[in-house]
């Protein structure tokens, strides 16, 4: 049974960090490309953060040099660590996984809001 479980979502004030947490089982998940991706109130998801099965990152402009998403392959978990964190950073954060290029999953998010 394939899951994906978000975790680390909260409260946060602005300048403040998180860390989001995606532990996955039920596929090949160090083959998989995974990504982190949000959704604030009445906008489209949006794309955040991907990282390759080799390791290698991407990142949206607006969270360059404040985001870092990383994995742990032993222990099938994807994390996104969130610096600096800004009130426009405010979203449900979901996390996607991709074990081939026609087959994807999601988690049911977790929900970031930054506000003092």
């Amino acid at each position: 049974q394939v899951q994906l479980v978000e975790s680390g979502g909260g409260l946060v004030q602005p300048g403040g960090s998180l860390r989001l947490s995606c532990a996955a089982s039920g596929f090949d998940f160090s083959a998989s490309q995974a990504a982190w991706y949000r959704q604030a109130p009445g906008s489209e998801r949006e794309w955040v953060a991907a990282i390759e099965s080799d390791g290698t990152t991407y990142y949206t402009n607006s969270v360059k040099g404040r985001f870092t998403i990383s994995r742990d392959n032993a222990g099938h978990t994807i994390y996104l660590q969130m610096n600096r964190l800004k009130p426009e950073d405010t979203a449900d954060y979901y996390c996607n996984v991709r074990p081939s290029s026609t087959v994807q999953y999601w988690g049911l998010g977790t929900q970031v809001t930054v506000s003092s």
